[in-house]
């Protein structure tokens, strides 16, 4: 394809006539479209209009949120480049290879058609990773739902399950790891945040850009249909109201196959040398992509939407450039060398075509049936260039004046074993084993473990060499206490990896939450970006990138604030590793760290007494990090059986889960008062360790040089539970722990 300047000169078609008026129904304001007016110097066309609509919206510009993002640590430690530079984070592991990873949100597609919104965002988050030359070798998620006796939360967690299951399961990629929390507040707008990991050679990556006049344009992968459009703009950016079942054409439709061979191609194009640049298509589809890639690297494009592979003869531009039709991919490819990409191409059965060639001056050109439909400065389209960034009104929440008192709390000794037993059958604590039976885990043969607080992979590239990753956030600590949830959601990230061996090194986030236009919500948002970027600081794990996710409420319920932290950690040497679980009888049974009463936030307190309240549950920083030092040293030196932190549900049920592991009981002689606080007040920088009695003195120097405590709290053996207050037999723990979650779907 070549145009004439001519071509080129002509003035731009619209479709359709355009006013503020149109502008208002893709989801741009009045003074959006004045802004719009002034850079082009005219009324935008239809399809331009549908442009800025797409590239505007929070879900692509980040216009509600960069400027607290930019208080986040996003540089130094290991990173290879800085956070929003490249479609993943990319950390440096040694050796001559490199960890790329990444969470995203799909939460609003999955509400509305959970099957396909959960293996859509699945899929996107992997082309995130392999379009940057890393093969994908592990996926997660953190899912959150509404109470499981809505028969709406039954249908939404089946489907959002089977959609995970299937694209990670049929495409080849491992789902190691995740979370799950029920709350009532998540019913009507659940949180589908899927994270993935992948390797690639330092050097060896490839840059979202497009550079070099007379390059090729070409489209990869799937064809382009109507599923999709508007996914960024109306669906990603608004609450649910009576209407959005209507929004269900707004879901991509996935297809893990056509996805496994756009993998091989792409990565063979990348080795090949004729790639110059590649972007994948995810949200905003041709728009967002043929505007990311010129701005980044200062050029332009002449773009013809005929040549474009269509699932429907009839499409216009605006619903061509638009579509969020899933498996495909923008490539620069260098001119002369079309014919490598096509040949690699035809070998996996991927489509190839030639829509466009890169140009000098800074503007995208775009033609549908010989006419020039749309004419843009790209860095008028794009983040960190000319589309809009606002300051919110901050406020804090009315609620947290009333959150913060406690009901009247009355716990007798004699009900120890039976909350114990019902805190191992609520929703939130119990074995998901319902859920990740229904993943492979094992694919790829990385997985070494998936049993411990962390997931461990080896790195076959490197001998003895290994990772952890982990999702973690406890929203109801972020709800009390936005400031201090924030951190705590990367400490305890921090802590998982740690307890199976591995030193933290970088997160991405998936910042989840309400409208930002409600100076309550925004409040929370900046305050939790200031804990996490605290506690970032303080464990040195910068943050590589991630996703925010606003507008997360419905006309009845808004989340808690949701900061999910997707943690990487690293390890030496896999024989340095430890599980969860107790593994053998006659063992010393020790708490690490610092133990602190309350029932502020906890699970107990919701079961019992049905709130959330309190302050968030104690927590230093100082106190964490001296904590995680700890672990990764007595791990490191061999001394110690196994290590779990404590979470939901508090220190007795961190002890009932270690026993479960491998179903080895426990005899505990508390040094402490054996209250409900005690025993059910989730306090954090907390690890329950199990040590063979020969290597206790060992384990006291080793805490001891990092000013961590360390209380022997009893000793492993026999086939029950036993306190001072409570003896549970594992048979009743197991049934209860094991078999809850799958008989509350049924």
């Amino acid at each position: 394809m070549s145009r004439t300047q001519l071509d080129i000169d002509q003035s731009v078609y619209s479709e359709l006539e355009v006013t503020v008026e149109t502008a208002k129904e893709v989801g741009l304001t009045p003074d959006e479209f004045s802004l719009i007016c002034e850079k082009l110097g005219r009324t935008p066309s239809y399809t331009e209009l549908g442009v800025y609509s797409v590239m505007w919206s929070e879900h692509c510009s980040y216009k509600n949120s960069i400027l607290q993002l930019k208080t986040l640590p996003r540089s130094g430690g290991r990173m290879l480049v800085e956070a929003g530079e490249e479609n993943a984070g990319l950390i440096d592991i040694g050796n001559g290879y490199a960890i790329a990873f990444k969470i995203e949100s799909h939460n609003h597609p999955s509400a509305v058609e959970p099957f396909q919104g959960a293996a859509t965002g699945v899929g996107g988050i992997l082309r995130d990773i392999f379009t940057m030359g890393a093969r994908p070798i592990a996926a997660l998620n953190s899912l959150r739902f509404g109470e499981l006796h809505s028969p709406r939360t039954k249908y939404l967690v089946k489907g959002v399950v089977h959609g995970i299951g299937h694209y990670g399961n049929c495409f080849g990629v491992p789902t190691v790891g995740g979370e799950v929390y029920f709350d009532h507040c998540y019913t009507d707008n659940p949180l589908v945040n899927a994270m993935a990991v992948g390797i690639v050679k330092v050097g060896e990556t490839c840059s979202a850009i497009s550079e070099g006049p007379g390059n090729s344009v070409m489209i990869m992968g799937s064809s382009t249909g109507r599923d999709g459009i508007h996914g960024a703009s109306l669906l990603a950016s608004r609450e649910f109201d009576e209407k959005t079942e209507d929004m269900r054409p707004t879901v991509q439709v996935g297809d893990p196959f056509a996805e496994k061979l756009l993998l091989e191609a792409t990565l063979e194009l990348i080795k090949s040398g004729c790639v110059v640049g590649m972007q994948d298509m995810g949200a905003a589809g041709i728009s967002c992509s043929t505007a990311e890639m010129s701005a980044k690297g200062k050029a332009g494009m002449i773009i013809d939407l005929d040549l474009v592979p269509l699932r429907e003869q009839d499409m216009s531009a605006y619903e061509i450039m638009l579509s969020e039709s899933q498996e495909r991919m923008l490539v620069i490819v260098e001119h002369g060398k079309e014919h490598i990409a096509e040949d690699i191409c035809k070998k996996w059965d991927v489509p190839i075509s030639r829509i466009g060639e890169v140009i000098e001056e800074e503007l995208i050109h775009v033609f549908r049936h010989g006419k020039k439909v749309a004419e843009l400065p790209a860095q008028t389209l794009v983040l960190g260039g000319d589309a809009p960034v606002y300051v919110r009104e901050k406020q804090m929440p009315a609620y947290l004046s009333k959150s913060k008192t406690l009901p009247d709390i009355s716990i007798t000794s004699d009900e120890h074993a039976s909350i114990i037993i019902d805190l191992l059958s609520q929703s939130t604590i119990t074995n998901k084993r319902w859920i990740f039976e229904q993943y492979d885990s094992q694919v790829r043969t990385n997985t070494v473990t998936i049993k411990g607080d962390a997931p461990i992979l080896r790195i076959k590239e490197i001998d003895d060499f290994g990772i952890a990753v982990s999702t973690d956030c406890n929203s109801r600590y972020v709800y009390l206490d936005p400031y201090k949830g924030g951190m705590m959601a990367v400490a305890e990230a921090a802590r998982n990896v740690a307890c199976v061996g591995a030193e933290p090194v970088a997160i991405t986030n998936c910042l989840n939450f309400g409208n930002p236009y409600d100076p309550e919500v925004y409040w929370q948002f900046s305050e939790a970006i200031r804990g996490m970027g605290d506690a970032c600081r303080a464990f040195n794990t910068p943050v590589t990138g991630g996703n925010v996710s606003f507008h997360n409420e419905s006309q009845k319920h808004a989340i808690f604030p949701t900061p999910t932290i997707g943690m990487l950690g690293l390890i030496p040497n896999l024989k340095q590793t430890v599980g969860a679980g107790f593994t053998e009888s006659d063992a010393v049974i020790a708490l690490l760290g610092w133990q602190v009463g309350g029932l502020e936030g906890s699970e107990l307190l919701k079961m019992k007494y049905g709130v959330i309240a309190g302050e968030a549950p104690a927590f230093s920083l100082e106190h964490e990090v001296a904590l995680q030092k700890a672990i990764l040293a007595l791990i490191r030196s061999g001394n110690i059986l196994s290590a779990h932190d404590c979470a939901e549900g508090g220190l007795a049920i961190a002890i009932v889960e270690s026993c479960l592991a491998k179903g080895i009981g426990a005899a505990l002689n508390l040094p402490f008062e054996e209250d409900a606080q005690q025993l059910f007040g989730e306090a954090q920088s907390r690890i329950i360790i199990s040590i063979q009695q020969e290597k206790l003195e060992q384990v006291q120097t080793i805490v001891k040089e990092h000013n961590t405590p360390l209380q022997i709290i009893g000793k492993t053996g026999g086939d029950s539970v036993k306190g001072k207050t409570f003896s549970i037999s594992l048979d009743d723990a197991r049934d209860a722990y094991m078999n809850s979650l799958a008989a509350d779907l049924a």
